[in-house]
């Protein structure tokens, strides 16, 4: 979800520059620098970054710069002429020299004014325009970042399911390893040759039931090529996260069921993976 756009507009008297600039956010968090001229605006251009972007910590700065001298303020002449006349009138009346007369008319109220200038409403769609410009350059930008991203899942997501093949060739001869590792530990206890076979038999079934992980290494297939299907899929930020943890939850049954170090070795080996999956899948919108 990061990114950066920038546009600029050359008018007749103003030079319009759009900056835009996206973080990695859960919702869409938008901030908003507009010059005053454009604050009519604000709601119509919260609503339609937050519908192009969707999600993302957005910052937007909208600068205009006049090419023409401006004055600041503006001073009303009739009123500063009226006071003028009166403070006049005082001086004559005291019988006092009138001194800064000009200084003190301009403290009385509303003789200097500022006025906001707004925007022409015949610019206004083309400084729209030109938001939509700095906006599509971020789409831009997170489209290249989104097939980088797609290009180190398919990597991570590979080295999950090789990782899933090998333990497929440990797990049978796993299974006969436990099988004659307890049948010796029970011959030093009771003795070889003491042994009920069928009793063994009997608890060594419901012993390897516990150890099987056929459902697990089913599932985190399934999981993995799900994970890649919905890739593809329009905003599957969230959906990616929630897979992820799915895979992640097959992942840990499965170690805490290997009991054999070279699987557990493996196991390792998938988390790490895919816990650089779950950093990547935040940058996903």
């Amino acid at each position: 979800m990061t990114g950066f756009g920038k546009a600029t507009l050359e008018l007749e008297d103003k030079t319009i520059q759009v900056e835009i600039r996206s973080l990695n956010s859960k919702g869409a968090d938008i901030s908003l620098r507009l010059s005053s001229g454009l604050r009519n605006y604000e709601l119509e251009i919260r609503n339609d970054v937050s519908k192009q972007l969707e999600r993302g910590k957005i910052d937007l700065s909208v600068y205009i710069e006049s090419k023409k001298t401006q004055t600041p303020v503006e001073i009303n002449l009739d009123l500063a002429k009226a006071y003028h006349d009166q403070l006049k009138n005082l001086a004559i009346e005291l019988n006092v020299p009138l001194s800064d007369a000009i200084q003190q008319v301009l403290k009385f109220p509303d003789v200097l004014k500022s006025e906001r200038k707004e925007t022409d409403e015949n610019e206004w769609p083309l400084i729209k325009n030109c938001i939509n410009e700095a906006v599509q350059q971020l789409q831009n930008f997170r489209t290249v970042e989104g097939e980088s991203l797609m290009r180190d899942f398919k990597e991570r997501l590979g080295n999950i399911a090789r990782c899933l093949e090998e333990i497929k060739t440990f797990d049978q001869a796993r299974i006969s390893t436990i099988k004659e590792r307890i049948r010796n530990n029970i011959d030093e206890v009771v003795g070889k040759g003491k042994l009920d076979e069928n009793r063994f038999e009997q608890e060594l079934i419901y012993y390897i039931e516990k150890l099987d992980i056929n459902e697990e290494k089913v599932r985190l297939k399934t999981h993995l090529d799900y994970f890649m299907d919905t890739c593809h899929e329009a905003a599957p930020g969230r959906k990616l996260n929630f897979i992820a943890q799915e895979i992640g939850r097959e992942i840990n049954t499965i170690g805490s069921k290997a009991n054999d170090a070279a699987m557990q070795k493996l196991v390792v080996q998938m988390k790490d993976e895919l816990e650089k999956m779950k950093e990547q899948a935040n940058n996903v919108l």
